[in-house]
């Protein structure tokens, strides 16, 4: 009987997932994959799982991924000094072939290649590949104040063809945080801000973005830190004035914010480090992070949100 019992609860987790498979169907979710998932390999493992079942059930996913462990360590191997200004790694020429070096021929082809032994069909991509991410060099900060770290690409456009035509297809782009000028430079990005760039010109139903943190948390009734679940644009700015939401979660916050004001349907912060963390946010009602939309519109009638 408690088998029995076992595999009931089994079907009720899939029901629960129904009505979250059926409004996804078709849609495409961007996914930022970075923090601990890309580091441990139990992680690594689980999150290509739930990308691959994603393609699998009707979902189009777009993987976009970080590197810098792979790059601080191949830096490291080679000699070449590690620096970082406004939290950006300051990028000279020797630095920026390295960069381009491990993210496309190791990091990207790595992904490429777990997903297909999932059974996946990726493709993985930069944005110098048909000009997918074109950009210019970042030449001043977010107050304006000039600033100079090499060659780190600031995005003027994303050509979403490339994109669309793989993805409405059988297969997942993998994209590696490279951009390119029009002269040709090519020029390292921050990977937060490819997946909101390419969430917002896609019009993605989501953003998904793995973290090495639960969620924008704060105190209970009880005087217990937890997960906010869902916060709209108001409550945000509230949580932000009363300093609740503050230090390096604000940007966090705030990027996703601006994702969903142009066009995109729910942003989420996830911890990248609980085993299938993707499944578990996406197609539970509950999820396990920090969802940020614009206003409260469930996706079906008894979504609580």
């Amino acid at each position: 009987m408690k088998d029995i019992q076992s595999i009931i609860n089994k079907a009720e987790i899939l029901i629960e997932a129904l009505p979250y498979i059926q409004r996804l169907a078709g849609k495409t979710v961007v996914i930022k994959y970075g923090g601990n998932a890309m580091i441990n390999e139990d992680l690594k493992t689980d999150v290509m799982e739930d990308v691959t079942l994603l393609k699998y059930i009707g979902i189009n996913p777009v993987l976009v991924h970080g590197g810098g462990p792979d790059i601080n360590a191949m830096l490291k191997r080679l000699d070449i000094p590690s620096e970082f200004r406004k939290g950006l790694r300051v990028t000279d020429s020797e630095t920026m072939s390295v960069a381009q070096m491990v993210l496309i021929g190791k990091t990207n082809k790595e992904i490429v290649s777990r997903l297909g032994q999932l059974g996946a069909k990726a493709i993985g991509i930069s944005g110098i590949d048909g000009g997918l991410i074109e950009c210019e060099k970042i030449t001043a900060d977010e107050s304006g104040e000039p600033l100079d770290i090499g060659f780190v690409g600031k995005i003027t456009h994303i050509n979403t063809k490339v994109l669309e035509t793989l993805a409405n297809d059988e297969y997942i782009p993998v994209v590696a945080p490279i951009g390119i000028g029009a002269d040709g430079q090519t020029y390292n990005i921050n990977a937060d801000t490819v997946a909101s760039e390419i969430a917002a010109a896609l019009q993605a139903e989501k953003l998904m973005t793995l973290t090495d943190v639960e969620g924008v948390m704060a105190k209970n009734d009880a005087g217990e830190l937890q997960v906010i679940p869902v916060l709209n644009e108001a409550e945000i700015h509230d949580l932000i004035e009363r300093d609740v939401i503050s230090g390096g979660m604000i940007p966090k916050v705030m990027g996703c914010l601006d994702t969903v004001r142009r066009g995109v349907g729910r942003a989420h912060i996830i911890d990248g480090r609980i085993p299938h963390c993707l499944l578990l946010e996406i197609f539970t009602n509950k999820g396990i992070g920090t969802m940020i939309t614009l206003e409260r519109r469930p996706y079906y009638n008894g979504e609580k949100i």
